[in-house]
């Protein structure tokens, strides 16, 4: 058995049976023991971004990881900015990279790169196997290591030597995984004292703390204690719809986010950290909640919210409270197509179970108050603010949550930066509805322009602008192999939505607004 071999192994062993990969000439071995060892689902992207955005989207649907299989140094630095979005989710992911033979890497031949460097900017957890015999034992550790709590990314590098080479010891065992920390009985009591004796409370939901159960533990003690409840403005994964919690985020725009949080003289936070800006602006603050503000910590990240809640419920004699129906779905709206009147005909039309994939961007910003009387449904968010992660994080999540229909909701000028997933939804048939927000602008842009107090001019205006020549993302999903028509109106939006789930292959939609 060779390092590649006993690597195949120890994964599988582990857990760990799907590869998103982007092979080169260094992993071909990989490749090889990935053809005689059975178990592994091996899906090819056409980009290494996509590839990091799907292992992305994977874990956040699957809960577990999957492997991702990058060439060299520059391979893995171009999936960095998916990588990025999917620490910030706290996304469980092992990355196998290739690279120079260790006796080949003082040659500096022309792939040769720092590539612990750019493994450690987005990883928790890094490690270059030197010999062949330790191959097993640094997988099995890099899957530990992914999965402690909450989640995060271990970079495993594999000069080629030591994946060609015999290792004798074989693959390794699977480590266990440390068990999720429980809240401290101290921070329990002095939450539950805080909630008894003040008003003007917030619980700040993130992470882990945004699942069904945990919504439903939260909405107890709300309506207990009358505090108020919001999301992270950016979250992972958010169970949404009938059932849930009408819950909102803590909005985007630095305006609206102090406006919101204003009326709040503490904030308990579980699995959220308090709220800051995006980005700084000039004489406004960074911290978006009230500078006198108490801050009180229930949870980390990393800890686990329903032990968390169970135990704040239990200490304040919070006794069971029904989450309030949000009435019948809408209609499908009609007209221009509006925020509001998608979001409308996505809640009147969406299947049950629906997974959203959601890199909306400003086109999106409202969706929640229009949504919440959809069915059950489970939201993914850009998470670190590197545009390009939609199309391939609905990808991966299709795989993760096999038989569950996958909406995406995708801006049209983040949505270049990967369109090349499109290909994989195509070559996997997965049921995957793209529908691409096609202003042919970066919008997003114009609102920070005038946040920093300027106007554009006619230089800034063409940096923003998508047209001369329009793109056409009918023509380029049909050259990816995906189903495509264009429309102008909400009644073609719905037309096309239903059209799209009755069909177990990828569609996409571009509403021209």
């Amino acid at each position: 058995m060779n390092g590649a071999e006993s690597l195949v192994h120890t994964l599988l062993g582990a857990g760990v049976d799907t590869c998103f990969a982007n092979p080169g000439t260094s992993e071909m071995h990989f490749v090889a023991a990935l053809d005689r060892i059975p178990g592994m689902r091996c899906v090819l992207g056409l980009q290494e971004n996509v590839v990091t955005g799907m292992a992305d989207g994977y874990f956040r649907m699957a809960g577990k990881p999957a492997a991702t299989l990058l060439h060299c140094g520059p391979g893995l630095a171009n999936g960095l900015a998916n990588l990025h979005n999917a620490r910030r989710a706290r996304s469980a992911i092992v990355n196998c990279v290739g690279d120079q033979a260790t006796y080949h890497r003082p040659l500096d031949a022309q792939l040769t790169a720092d590539t612990e460097g750019f493994a450690r900017a987005v990883s928790g957890w890094t490690r270059t196997v030197a010999r062949a015999d330790e191959v097993g034992r640094d997988a099995a550790t890099a899957v530990q290591a992914a999965m402690t709590s909450p989640g995060q990314i271990a970079t495993l590098i594999l000069p080629s030597d030591t994946c060609w080479d015999e290792a004798p010891g074989g693959p390794a065992a699977a480590l266990p995984v440390p068990a999720r920390p429980q809240a401290d009985p101290h921070a329990v009591r002095h939450a539950a004292k805080v909630l008894r004796e003040r008003s003007n409370v917030l619980i700040l939901l993130g992470g882990l703390a945004l699942t069904e159960e945990a919504q439903a533990l939260a909405w107890r003690i709300g309506h207990a204690t009358g505090a108020s409840i919001l999301a992270e403005m950016s979250n992972a994964k958010v169970a949404r719809g009938r059932g849930r919690m009408q819950l909102e985020r803590v909005p985007y725009p630095a305006d609206l986010a102090i406006e919101a949080l204003k009326p709040f003289t503490t904030i308990i936070l579980v699995n959220s950290k308090a709220p800051v800006g995006f980005f700084a602006y000039p004489n406004k603050p960074s911290r978006h909640h009230r500078e006198d503000a108490d801050i009180v910590l229930l949870t980390r990240y990393e800890a686990d919210p329903i032990q968390a809640l169970t135990a704040l419920a239990d200490e304040l004699g919070a006794g069971p409270a029904a989450i309030p129906d949000p009435g019948p779905r809408p209609d499908p709206a009609r007209g221009k197509p509006t925020p509001e009147g998608l979001a409308q005909t996505l809640a009147a039309l969406m299947p049950e179970n629906t997974v959203i994939a959601d890199e909306s961007v400003s086109f999106g910003r409202g969706f929640y108050k229009f949504t919440h009387n959809a069915p059950a449904h489970d939201w993914v968010h850009i998470t670190g603010g590197a545009i390009g992660c939609g199309i391939p994080l609905a990808t991966g999540a299709a795989i993760g949550a096999p038989g569950r229909r996958v909406i995406n909701l995708q801006a049209d000028g983040s949505g270049m930066y990967t369109l090349q997933a499109l290909w994989t939804q195509a070559r996997e048939r997965l049921p995957i509805t793209t529908i691409v927000i096609s202003n042919r602008k970066y919008q997003i842009l114009l609102g920070e322009y005038q946040g920093v107090g300027a106007n554009p001019g006619r230089t800034a205006l063409d940096m923003m602008d998508l047209g001369n020549p329009n793109l056409d993302w009918v023509k380029l999903a049909n050259g990816m192999g995906v189903e495509a028509a264009r429309t102008g109106t909400l009644e073609g939006v719905a037309d096309l939505m239903q059209q799209s789930f009755a069909s177990e292959t990828p569609f996409l939609i571009e509403m021209e607004v």
